[in-house]
């Protein structure tokens, strides 16, 4: 690939790795955090929704002495002779924890929404609790969950902060797209920082457009289900 292109191409397969992942972890932790009802709720969502409002820098920090030689993480994983700190793998765990909170906010709000009589019914039709996720949970909460993806892409693919303090700027290497642009302008290269800024702009505007599309055809589906009901 062009080396001028790298930074679109490392910024798009983070944000896409990342999702993906973030689609997985998301939707298992919001499914339980829905439908646990102990006294550590709160606390447990609380965790899992700090890293929508702390810092990206502050999220790199804490990333960075985790799996750092000298963490805890780091210390497992020299072990095998891995070091992830200033490597493309560091940029996608920033991009993952930094979106995580996306889809997992979104999922959750989408699973709580579920009529309780649906899993009741499903309950008493002898369906295991795992065929009620994924049969019964996972399609009813659907919308909501592809709207966690979208914000989810959108917020790996602007993450700046948490990649810069993990994974560093390398050219080729770890350079996204954000940071792409952070030292374009140092460098007073205001063109070539623009040119980032219209990409990034660019992919954000589709994926709004999609998320708008998605919410728009659910509406209308709701809306025939509810008319053909009369």
């Amino acid at each position: 690939m062009d080396a001028g292109l790298t930074p679109l191409w490392i910024s798009v397969k983070t944000s896409l790795l990342a999702t993906v992942i973030t689609f997985f972890l998301g939707i298992g932790t919001a499914y339980l955090v829905a439908n646990y009802k102990g006294k550590w709720r709160g606390v447990i969502d609380s965790i899992f929704t700090l890293p929508l409002v702390l810092p990206p820098t502050v999220l790199g920090f804490f990333l960075l002495i985790f799996f750092g030689k000298n963490g805890p993480a780091g210390k497992f994983l020299l072990k095998f002779d891995i070091n992830l700190i200033f490597t493309w793998t560091a940029t996608v765990i920033a991009a993952v924890v930094v979106a995580f909170p996306m889809m997992y906010r979104s999922a959750r709000s989408a699973f709580e929404q579920i009529d309780d009589n649906l899993i009741s019914a499903a309950k008493t039709l002898g369906m295991s609790n795992w065929k009620i996720f994924y049969k019964v949970s996972v399609p009813l909460a659907w919308p909501g969950i592809i709207g966690g993806v979208v914000l989810s892409f959108a917020r790996a693919l602007g993450e700046f902060g948490a990649t810069l303090m993990m994974a560093g700027n390398i050219p080729g290497k770890t350079q996204t797209m954000p940071l792409a642009i952070f030292f374009q302008v140092q460098a007073m290269n205001y063109k070539g920082a623009m040119l980032w800024v219209a990409t990034i702009v660019a992919i954000s505007v589709v994926m709004i457009l999609i998320l708008n599309f998605w919410s728009d055809k659910q509406q209308d589906l709701v809306g025939k289900r509810s008319r053909g009901g009369k």
